[in-house]
């Protein structure tokens, strides 16, 4: 590795081994008619700050629109109104935690990895309280995308593991082809970042790092706060969605979240141009926005 090369190593964090993944499906019963959550990721959806307000992007700062490989949900909340605080509403979907790492964590074992469109989690209408739902909140955990940048002249494609719950254990995870072990709790903001082989002159390389810092659009920040570096994304229905508890039918909701330009740095040289080697620092990896969507 010649000087360069192990600089872009420093910037980005410290070289991991390899390993075996692990990917274990949420728990979901089977009987009667099911309310199923799918994740979307949509590139044109606006871009929301933290507060629920379009976003543009800073000056002396770029972004661009990762290619999303996976996400993960870890909670999933339906709240009747914007004065419902957190934990108030009908918590659809709680995922395990546990203490193994100290500090309470999401078990990144148990979260279910799912690519656009995919279901991410199911539960029996029957098993939904009755009524009327304004809200919808979704701990996001877990995010997995390629994104483009440019690196002793060349231009290419990396890999990004980015974890944005309050707090998760991990025992091990694949970032693109290669595995980090890591065997504790990492707090959000964590990263792990996979670039390819260049010829025959720089092998493919696995670095982490931490994010200074995560967007997590909330327009009801005012009325029911998020607690404190989670990633509780709130986004709300077009109309209110109704539970009668008389369904005869599945129903989907679509959790789509806004990616549009999620992926920001700074921009040493002001060209647009993601170049780690040359003074661009990544700002932010948060999702822009969410619109829950009742399909049918």
């Amino acid at each position: 590795m010649n000087y360069k090369h192990l600089i872009f190593a420093l910037i980005i964090g410290g070289v991991v081994s390899c390993d075996k993944d692990k990917n274990e499906p949420l728990p979901e019963e089977n009987s009667g008619p099911k309310l199923i959550f799918r994740m979307k990721m949509d590139p044109n959806q606006e871009r929301l700050d933290g507060f629920g307000n379009p976003a543009t992007i800073p000056a002396g700062h770029a972004a661009q629109t990762p290619d999303f490989n996976s996400i993960s949900a870890h909670y999933i909340e339906l709240a009747p109104s914007a004065y419902t605080q957190v934990g108030d509403g009908e918590v659809i979907y709680h995922g395990a935690e546990t203490t193994e790492g100290g500090d309470n964590a999401v078990i990144f074992d148990k979260l279910k990895k799912v690519a656009h469109g995919e279901t991410v989690f199911s539960k029996p209408l029957s098993q939904i309280t009755p009524g009327n739902y304004n809200w919808a909140r979704v701990s996001v955990t877990y995010q997995n995308y390629d994104v483009d940048f440019r690196a002793n002249g060349y231009d290419l494609k990396g890999t990004i593991a980015s974890f944005v719950g309050f707090n998760t254990y991990i025992t091990s995870h694949k970032v693109k082809t290669k595995t980090v072990n890591v065997n504790a709790n990492k707090l959000q903001g964590y990263w792990a970042w996979e670039t390819p082989a260049i010829g025959s002159f720089y092998p493919a390389t696995v670095v982490q790092g931490q994010a200074p810092g995560t967007t997590v659009p909330n327009p009801l920040a005012q009325s029911s706060p998020i607690p404190t570096g989670s990633c509780l994304v709130t986004g709300g229905f077009e109309t209110p969605f109704t539970v009668t508890g008389n369904e005869s039918e599945d129903i989907i909701i679509d959790l789509s979240f806004s990616v549009n330009n999620s992926f920001e740095w700074s921009d040493a040289a002001g060209n647009d141009i993601y170049e780690p080697l040359d003074g661009d620092t990544v700002v932010d990896m948060g999702l822009r926005g969410l619109i829950p969507i009742v399909v049918q």
